[in-house]
Formats: C-alpha cells, structure tokens, sequence
C-alpha cells in the first residue's frame, strides 16, 4: 500500500481483530488498535507494530483519541454477552463511535455484521443490523460488510461444530438444523476487510459475502465428521427443542458458555445466505485462487488445531463477569475480605523449569494431581451455565496476558517469575490462582503458590468453608507435583546424551 492512511482496528483482541491486525500489517499498513486492556494487548506478537490506544468505544472522549489522525476505521466490537439489553448497548456504543469518528474527519468506518436477509430474524441478527444503522447515521461513509458463519481455528461457530460432532454420534436437533446457511472461511473474511482499507475512494452501503456453498448446519456436521475421521452423525429432528434449550444443551456439551450459545443459535432459525444483489464481489473481487470451500475450510481449522498453531479464539474477547462481581483484582481496601491459601516451598529445581512447569498448567496438561476435583468443578460450572473447564487451552506450552485457560483468564504474567489467573467460574465471589517463583541467595528456588478469594456476603463465605476441605486435597498436591515436573525437567537436561 503506497498512500499513507492510519487504520483504526477496534475489537483487536478478540477473534476476527486479532487476525485482521496481522493481515493488515503484512501489508505494510500503519496500524493502530482500540483496546480496553492495554497488558493485553502488548502480549500479541503484533503489539510492538503498532500503535495502542486504550479505552472503551461507550467513552466519547477516549474513542475519540483513538480515532484522531484515522483515516479508517474497523469496528468489530459486540456486547452479546452482556444480559438481555445488549441490543441497546451495542446500539448506543456505536452512535457515540460513529460521532466521534465524524468529529475525528474519519474518511471511512468499515463494520462486520452478519448477513440477515431472512423475514424470520434473530435477535442477536438483528442488534448487528441496527449496529449497521447506528454507525451510518453521520455523515461519515459507512462500508457494511455481513458474514453469515466463520470458518476457521478458534470461532465460536467452529468450536460449536466440532464439538458438537465429535461429542455426539447420535444427536436429537431441533428443525433448525436443516436451515440454509452460507459459511465462510476465515481466510476470505480477512481478504474481503483487507482489501476494503485499501480501495480508493469511500464506500457506503451493505454488502454480503459468502464461500462458495450453501448448505445445511446438518450438511456441515457431516462434513465435519468425514473429515475428522469419523462415522457418519445420525440426526434426529424434533420439534420440542427451542432455541433456548438448544443454547443450555450446547453449552453443556461444547466449551461455547450457554451465554454465547443463546445468540448463535438464535442466528440459525433464520436461514443465512448471502444476497446476490448485495455481492461485494463487484467492488472487491475473490482472491485469485478462489474462495476456500467448506470442506477445506474445516480441514485447514483441524490442521490449526492438531499443531497447536490456533492463532486467536473467540475466548480471547474477555468473558463479563457476574453481575455481583467487579472488576478483577480489586484491592483489598475496596471493601472485601480477602481469604487465602498460601504454599511457599524450597527446592533444588531451576528457575527456567519452575517456570515451564507453572506456564504449561491446564487444559490437557492438568492441575498437577486431583484432576478429578478439578473435573467435578468444571461440570458443576457448566451445569449451571458456566465456562467450564472446556475452554482448554490456545496453546500448550505458553500463555499470553488476557487469553482464556479452562475457567480461568491469564490477568497478568512476567515470564520466568509470576502468572496470575482470575477465575470466570460462577461463583459467590471472585478468585484467584497465583504462582511465584524467585531465585535465594543460596542458589535454590522459591515457589509461592497462593489462591485467594474474595467472598459476597454470607453465601461467598459459606462457599469458601463448603470447599475448604478440598483445597487440603487439591493446593498441597498441586505444589508439589509442580516442583516435580520442574525437577524431571532438570534430570532430563542432565543426563541428555551429548553429540559431538
């Protein structure tokens, strides 16, 4: 790109954001990001390349400080899983940012929403369309570009649909299974975005993109199955399941939460498929190889997945918290009493394998002993329409501030010395999990293994007594299994044969 246009990317941390930063940039475009939490945003490899702007798109005054010296604008934010006036909230976020930008001189506000061409609408569908018209009601040119379901590693689309077919070889659906949908790769999303920053003039309007096919979400499982090596799903439909029940079986069997099932489900009773009127393909045109069909849109998703090279997932958006709860890490002064279990131990391993042991903790890796403590709290969680533990992990070995780990959030990090992780279990209360490791003079290590727990009132409280004899289970095992895992780390080192 030759000109020299600052682009605004809000929503960098999240799914699409996140990837759309890194295509941008490959472009030698001059990139800055909207974020809410700047430590988390300096933990992306692209953090250095650009510029970081901080704030929040409902505050006039920070987005316009961000949106000052813009030329365009990518507004990818959404409040889906803020409770049941979301609609409103995402409305309102983006009138004040399409203000704002038109106060800036934005030239233009390029939008991702979904395609709704359907009579029967969602909700969720219908908030992103109103979002559309919110952002276009000044006179800054507004470029609507509506995406029907996101094929790629990490989606939320896709983890529903992997989960749901690998978890489920027989499956009772509800008739909306059989509606039309119009998938797209994750690879033509960004094409599409991209190349819409660098068109010459301003555009205003709505347009849809589509991947080549249009099929059933039952066709998609079946296509999922084969090609996850599976046997064909057995689908049966049944009239009594509605969306809502749907969302709660979703999220029961999937790491979706029941939260962001609900919106995504909803979307699926109306049938998605783009417009041929409304094509972008006339203003920008396919990528020269074509647009990647479904079956290689998934197959590139599982290879991500299987090499642990998951780039972005929709978890990395932070989870809200509890009505009940306030922002994390809350000092102890703001009013809360503070319980904790602290673990302090000498040992003989190094620094560098305590820490490889305490950044690899999680997902598949485990809690180092009484897994099945952790497992029966995450089924808990998810029965009552938590995260669970089924988030996983993006990947196995390292960790970034802000990512999701099983029910926890990586809240802060200093490689090679702390992590912290807050919890995003329902729960009477907020909690967190911190380990710390520090070199003594006498050349041993230091681990400091600490949970602590902010209770709410007598109900937090009885919480914390109700499983406090399982921390005597859970703490004393998993400190000690860690210094473990660090000292095999440590006589792997030393006895590896030696090649000359």
């Amino acid at each position: 790109m030759t000109d020299e246009r600052k682009i605004l990317v809000t929503g960098a941390s999240g799914y699409v954001g996140g990837r759309l930063v890194t295509s941008l940039l490959n472009d030698e475009m001059n990139v800055r990001v909207f974020v809410r939490d700047i430590n988390k945003a300096q933990s992306h490899t692209w953090a250095s390349a650009v510029d970081i702007a901080v704030g929040n798109a409902s505050d006039y005054q920070s987005t316009v400080n961000a949106l000052t010296g813009i030329h365009t604008a990518f507004y990818l934010l959404h409040s889906i899983n803020l409770g049941p006036n979301f609609d409103q909230i995402e409305s309102e976020m983006a009138f004040n940012f399409a203000k704002a930008a038109e106060s800036c001189g934005v030239k233009q506000i390029i939008y991702l929403g979904g395609i709704n061409n359907d009579e029967k609408t969602s909700k969720h569908l219908q908030s992103r369309a109103n979002t559309g018209k919110s952002l276009a009601s000044t006179t800054v040119p507004v470029m609507e570009i509506r995406a029907g379901i996101i094929i790629g590693s990490g989606s939320a689309s896709f983890e529903m649909l992997r989960h749901l077919t690998h978890r489920l070889p027989i499956m009772t659906t509800p008739k909306w299974v059989m509606n039309k949908t119009h998938p797209i790769a994750i690879r033509d999303v960004l094409w599409y975005l991209k190349h819409a920053a660098e068109l010459a003039k301003p555009v205003s309007g709505v347009f849809d993109i589509g991947g080549p096919e249009v099929l059933t979400y039952a066709d998609m499982m079946q296509k999922f199955a084969k090609l996850s090596g599976l046997r064909k799903r057995i689908i049966i439909r049944v009239p009594v399941l509605t969306p809502k029940l749907s969302s709660l079986w979703i999220g029961f069997v999937t790491p979706v939460p029941t939260g962001l099932a609900r919106p995504l489900v909803g979307s699926l009773i109306s049938e998605v498929v783009a417009d041929p009127k409304k094509s972008l393909n006339n203003l920008i045109p396919p990528p020269p190889e074509g647009l990647t069909d479904v079956e290689r849109a998934i197959s590139l998703a599982l290879d991500k997945v299987s090499s642990n090279t998951v780039i972005t997932r929709w978890s990395d958006a932070t989870t809200p918290t509890a009505p009940w709860q306030k922002a994390q890490s809350d000092p102890d002064w703001a009013g809360e009493s503070i319980s904790k279990d602290v673990r302090v131990r000498i040992t003989d391993a190094s620094m560098k394998n305590l820490w490889v042991a305490i950044e690899e903790i999680g997902g598949d890796n485990g809690y180092y002993g009484a897994d099945f403590l952790w497992y029966l709290r995450g089924l808990l969680d998810r029965m009552i329409g938590g995260v669970g533990l089924r988030r996983g992990r993006r990947d196995p070995v390292h960790l970034r501030v802000g990512e999701s780990l099983d029910f926890w959030r990586v809240e802060s990090m200093e490689p090679g010395k702390s992590l912290k992780l807050y919890a995003e279990m329902i729960l009477p209360g907020k909690a967190w999990l911190e380990f710390k490791i520090k070199q003594l003079p006498n050349g041993k290590s230091q681990v400091t293994q600490e949970a602590s727990y902010a209770p709410l009132g007598l109900i937090g409280r009885l919480y914390w007594w109700a499983v406090a004899p399982f921390h005597i289970l859970v703490f004393p095992t998993m400190i000690r299994n860690l210094i473990r895992s660090a000292n095999r780390k440590d006589y792997a080192e030393a006895n590896a044969p030696v090649h000359s």
